[in-house]
């Protein structure tokens, strides 16, 4: 027989639980209801302080109480808990990794998703930036900066100092801050013959089906098409037939960091059904970004837990190097590589690694002989939009620091992120004239495709 306390040390023990989003209750969005659990979650935080090191949004609660009247959360006024909440970008680190009391423990901290209901009070308050509502609107800056014309216009004013300068005023978006070239050409565009392929010649392997179909992405669509298109080359080296989502919208990412669920809601409305349908006829899905492929592994689930294809989905979608290394333990990804890669400082993104799925973009990698991989497993700050705003791109690039320290100690031939966007903040701050290459974009290299 065990006893109560026996249990909860046997709960402790177990792998984190996510429990599913309760964001269509009401109560979700009761302030006084958010402030009083923040203050719980706060209180237990500043007991532990474990995760002091992740983002600045622990160095900020714990200021505030260590120079509030009393020294404890209670003499924090509930009003500066914003500020906290600001400074998540929901990397999901502190629950996968770090704290201790994540369900099923008794105390049952999620953090993160704890961070995201505030968000969602805030939005619905009226509190958000008409300039965050911008920067997360990708599709619509996307369709839009990547008109002929309008397209060379907006990336020659992203250069310029001046404009910046103007952008900055107007806008709040860091001088400093990188921002994406847009491509009129869009990955999708390039790739049209593809969005109707329908290949039976596909080998299953494992849980493969051999054939996968390619989630853009916003980003790998407007921003960067050529990690689409290397994807797609170094797939059918490998024998894997590669289609186009014939129709997609942006994930919901950039939109759930703001707390716009009801935007997430829209978004998976227009890609669920198209992406199920696929899964049915026999397609696996991948994405080139390590975030859209967690909003579809995780996010989308916790909000919609109940919804079969959400389900069907989640079951289906992998990371790039996850499926090449589930490929590989059947003995179906080729090595007959032509080049050496020689020392590569690989950054692993948060959203990757809280995955649980291993470090396989470092496993692919290093088939490739002659090859050395320096992993870095620490965020890079950029979060998609924090990097770019006025009052967080100096922070950000503060706990960009130490990443930035890996690799110019590390000295590589290569510096590599599966996150792109990670990949430019490590470039702001090397300011070496050394560009970033994609992992899938290096493995086509070795391949000399």
């Amino acid at each position: 027989m065990t006893s109560a306390s026996d249990d909860r040390r046997e709960g402790s023990l177990q792998a984190p639980k996510r429990h599913a989003l309760d964001w269509r209750n009401p109560e979700f969005y009761e302030e006084p209801a958010l402030m009083t659990e923040l203050e719980r979650v706060f209180d237990i935080c500043h007991g532990c302080r474990r995760c002091v090191s992740l983002c600045n949004a622990f160095p900020t609660l714990f200021d505030l109480v260590d120079n509030s009247s009393t020294m404890e959360v209670d003499g924090v006024n509930k009003n500066d808990y914003w500020q906290v909440v600001d400074h998540c970008y929901l990397c999901d680190l502190c629950f996968m990794t770090k704290c201790p009391y994540v369900p099923p423990h008794e105390w049952n901290v999620d953090f993160p998703h704890l961070m995201l209901r505030a968000k969602a009070v805030k939005l619905q308050k009226g509190a958000v930036k008409t300039r965050d509502k911008i920067l997360t609107s990708t599709d619509r800056i996307g369709k839009l900066a990547g008109i002929p014309v309008v397209v060379q216009i907006v990336n020659t004013a992203n250069k310029s100092g001046t404009f910046r300068k103007f952008l900055d005023k107007v806008l709040g978006v860091h001088p400093d801050a990188l921002l994406p070239v847009y491509h009129s050409k869009t990955l999708r565009k390039r790739n049209k013959r593809l969005s109707n392929r329908n290949n039976n010649s596909a080998v299953p392997a494992g849980r493969t089906k051999g054939k996968a179909v390619l989630f853009s992405t916003c980003y790998g669509n407007y921003n960067e098409p050529q990690i689409g298109e290397d994807l797609i080359a170094v797939y059918e080296h490998n024998d894997i037939p590669v289609r186009i989502v014939e129709k997609e919208q942006c994930c919901g990412m950039p939109k759930l960091e703001l707390g716009d669920l009801e935007t997430v809601a829209r978004a998976k409305e227009a890609n669920i059904p198209i992406l199920a349908k696929l899964v049915s006829e026999g397609w696996d899905i991948v994405a080139p970004v390590p975030s859209c492929v967690l909003m579809f592994k995780q996010e989308i689930p916790l909000m919609f837990p109940d919804d079969p294809d959400v389900v069907k989905v989640k079951q289906a979608i992998y990371d790039p190097f996850e499926y090449l290394m589930l490929r590989n333990a059947e003995g179906l990804f080729k090595k007959d590589f032509v080049k050496e890669l020689g020392t590569i400082a690989y950054h692993v993104p948060c959203h990757q690694r809280v995955q649980n799925i291993g470090p396989k973009t470092r496993e692919i990698l290093n088939l490739v002989p002659g090859t050395e991989i320096e992993t870095i497993e620490r965020c890079s700050g950029h979060d998609g939009t924090y990097a770019v705003k006025r009052e967080f791109h100096e922070i950000s690039m503060k706990i960009a620091r130490p990443v930035v320290n890996r690799v110019t100690q590390t000295g590589p031939d290569h510096y590599s992120s599966d996150c792109p966007m990670a990949g430019h903040q490590i470039e702001n701050g090397l300011k070496n004239g050394k560009k970033p290459e994609h992992p899938i974009s290096l493995l086509r290299l070795a391949y000399g495709i």
